[in-house]
């Protein structure tokens, strides 16, 4: 039997659809786990990127793909609990440095824990194999190469 162009793309969208259910039942996985230790995913997002030391709100922003405003919310309430410190900015007066404290550190050092069991748990029930991830995400990588490179 040959394959037609339209199966093939018909094919790409289930595996996108897919892609879109897996990281929503992620996200939900991840929020229950931040939950659990008394925080939010949005929180735990912005003290990921805060783990690999300062960054303006901006800055964190961008990374994360989300506007500077409601950066600055889960910033300031990082702030109000103390696990985050805002440093004067060489480089800019009016956009201060951002930087986990020990119990910010603390806390996501706990978050991840829990993640990666969990996340180990998932994987071993879905009876994949490193090299079956290796495969999945190097076949995702093309697909988000071939759509950038248009």
């Amino acid at each position: 039997m040959t394959e037609r162009k339209q199966d093939r793309v018909d094919a790409y969208r289930l595996l996108v659809a897919d892609v879109y259910e897996l990281a929503g039942e992620s996200r939900r996985s991840s929020e229950e786990l931040a939950r659990e230790a008394g925080q939010t995913a949005a929180r735990w997002h912005v003290m990921s990127v805060l783990s690999d030391g300062a960054r303006t709100v901006a800055s964190a922003a961008r990374r994360l793909g989300l506007a500077r405003q409601s950066v600055q919310r889960v910033v300031d309430d990082l702030a109000r609990a103390e696990m985050v410190e805002l440093h004067d900015n060489p480089d800019h007066r009016r956009a201060p440095l951002v930087t986990l404290t020990k119990g910010g550190l603390a806390t996501l050092s706990g978050l991840l824990e829990r993640s990666a069991a969990d996340r180990r748990d998932a994987v071993e029930r879905a009876g994949l194999s490193l090299s079956d991830l290796e495969n999945a995400r190097a076949t995702l990588r093309r697909l988000v190469d071939a759509l950038r490179s248009r």
